[in-house]
Formats: structure tokens, sequence, C-alpha cells
């Protein structure tokens, strides 16, 4: 596909894979429209972090997924739309589910009705390894039930299922990219790997929940060329497709391998509000990529000590942005 001048949209353009999606569409000479959350001080999001230049050639749109109009006006005139925008934290959910299911599945149902009106050429959904709850088999294709374990992902459930269900009744050009744990750089305290990398930079001490449970991890450079490659692709429609690294790792593996990259050993301590609700903690999570590999000939390229190195380094420069040991929801 030749980016140059075209219109694109990315919902939750401000956000961790947002903010780093932007940057590679615009570096690939797309138009792209950013949709971001209004705050009162004009907050871009992570999108701060990206080069001056960039910003001035972004197209800024300012407002809420629940509303409607601006959801409208953000998609009129795109031809392709990376929907991303949405609330993600876990805990998060536990405290103010209603607001979490609002963005994420009325959120997504207005950008349905807008793409569905505006003719858009495709929709890129971005969905979440967390539908699929803690693995009934391993390694978890696209075909693995899916286990609303948190108001979270039963949020992206229900966003996910709109999704198909405007595919199966309008025959809306819709892909749904389901990307395991993605982590690396500008990333927020809220998700683990940041979490241990801050308290071990600060500190010989690293406070978590459980250390059992095993994730499966992807660079966002790697997560984010997944996304262009389904944009890329042709033949799509209806489908969903995993993006991960096809193995799984656990969390008192990820400390041991932060501490080796600090240089010095690290002590852990387990904080019950660190922990999810028993019947609610995904045990382990190990992607299946064939059909990535197969349909969109992605894989990742960047390994886990190389992305882990990376990500130190850039959290090491930005200590400031962060507050060790706190817990983040």
């Amino acid at each position: 596909m030749n980016w140059n001048g075209r219109k694109v949209l990315v919902t939750g353009a401000g956000g961790f894979i947002g903010s780093h999606l932007v940057e590679r569409l615009v570096g690939a000479g797309a138009h792209v429209c950013c949709f971001v959350r209004y705050t009162s001080r004009n907050d871009i999001g992570l999108l701060r972090f990206a080069p001056a230049r960039l910003l001035q050639e972004i197209e800024w749109v300012y407002g809420d997924l629940r509303d409607s109009d601006a959801v409208r006006s953000a998609v009129q005139g795109c031809q392709t739309v990376f929907h991303l925008g949405a609330l993600i934290s876990i805990p998060y959910s536990y405290v103010h589910p209603r607001e979490v299911v609002e963005t994420n599945v009325l959120g997504t149902l207005n950008v349905l009705e807008s793409v569905r009106s505006c003719e858009v050429e495709r929709l890129i959904h971005t969905s979440s390894s967390e539908v699929y709850g803690t693995a009934r088999y391993v390694p978890m294709d696209e075909g693995h039930p899916l286990q609303g374990q948190s108001p979270y992902s039963a949020s992206k459930i229900g966003a996910d299922r709109l999704v198909e269900s405007y595919w199966r009744s309008f025959d809306l050009p819709t892909v749904t990219v389901r990307p395991f744990n993605t982590y690396g750089p500008r990333q927020s305290a809220r998700a683990v790997i940041p979490t241990i990398i801050t308290q071990a930079l600060a500190g010989s001490t690293v406070r978590l929940g459980n250390l059992h449970p095993t994730r499966d991890l992807t660079f966002v450079s790697d997560t984010v060329e997944g996304f262009i490659a389904v944009a890329e692709t042709p033949d799509l429609t209806g489908k969903e497709i995993n993006i991960g690294s096809n193995c799984e790792v656990s969390i008192g593996e990820l400390v041991e391998r932060v501490s080796a990259i600090v240089g010095h050993p690290v002590q852990v301590a387990s904080e019950s509000r660190r922990k999810r609700p028993p019947s609610s903690e995904v045990e382990r999570l190990f992607a299946d990529t064939r059909r990535a590999r197969d349909l969109l000939h992605w894989s990742p390229q960047v390994t886990l000590d190389d992305g882990l190195r990376q990500t130190v380094a850039w959290v090491a420069e930005h200590l400031d942005l962060y507050r060790p040991g706190a817990y983040e929801i």
C-alpha cells in the first residue's frame, strides 16, 4: 500500500501503542488524524514524546469516544481507521466498570456507525489478549474461548462481538487485531514491566502481586508493524488476528531479567492490593501466531532481552515521569 497522502484516523492516538503507530504512519507519508480525548490542558498524551516536526504534520481532533458526533466528525473523509481508543486499566475497571464499558463498548459502537456511514475502506479494531482469560489450552489461537474475567475484559469482548456483528450484518470491512502484552518505551507504570523497571532503578525492592502468572510479551515496534501489515494485506475482512511472540515468560522471570540489565539484585515483596481477585487472575497467556505469519507474513523481530534493554534505557532517562513503588491503577 502507498501511504503517501492517504488519510488515516487513529483513535487512542495519545496512548502507548497509538503514539508509536502515529509516528510510523506519518513516517510512511500518511495524512494522520489523531483522535485524542479532550482535556482543558489540550493534553496530547504520549505523543508529547514524538519529534516536534512530526507533531506539526498531524491533524488533531479532540473529543470523547462516547460522543457520536465527535467520532463521526473525526471519521469523515478517512480511508483507513485504526481504532485503539479504550480505557485499558484492569484495576480501574474494578472501581469504575460503567465508565470502562461505556468507553469501550459504546465508543466502539460509535466508531462502527461512523465507519459505516462514511464508507471507510477498512476499520482495524484493537482487541486484547485479556478477552481470552486464562489459557484453557496453549498456544492460544483465535478460536480460543472468550472469558470475561474482569470488567475490562468483558468490555473488550463486547466490543469485539459488536465489530463481528457489523461485519456479518452490514458487510463492514473490519479486521480485529488482538495484541498480547505489548511493552516498550512510553508505557505507563500500570503495566508490569515499567512497574518492575522503575522500582529496580530506584532501589533494591520490587513490590508486585503474583509472580507465577505468565505473559506473552511483544515489543511495541513489532506490535505496530503488525497493525501496518493488517492494514496493507488484502482479503482480511472479518478476520481476528493474534499479535504476539509465541512464547511465555513468568512475572518472576521478568524480575530476574530486569535485575540483570540494571546490574544489581532486587528483592520482591508481594502486596495483596496488587493481586487481582482470585477468579479474575489470568494465570497464563501464550499466543498462537500462525495466522499472523500465514496471512500477514509477520513475525516479531525484537527479542525479549533486547526489548527490555531498550525499555530500561528509556525509563532511566524519564524516571521523573514515574512514581517508583506507587500502586498505579
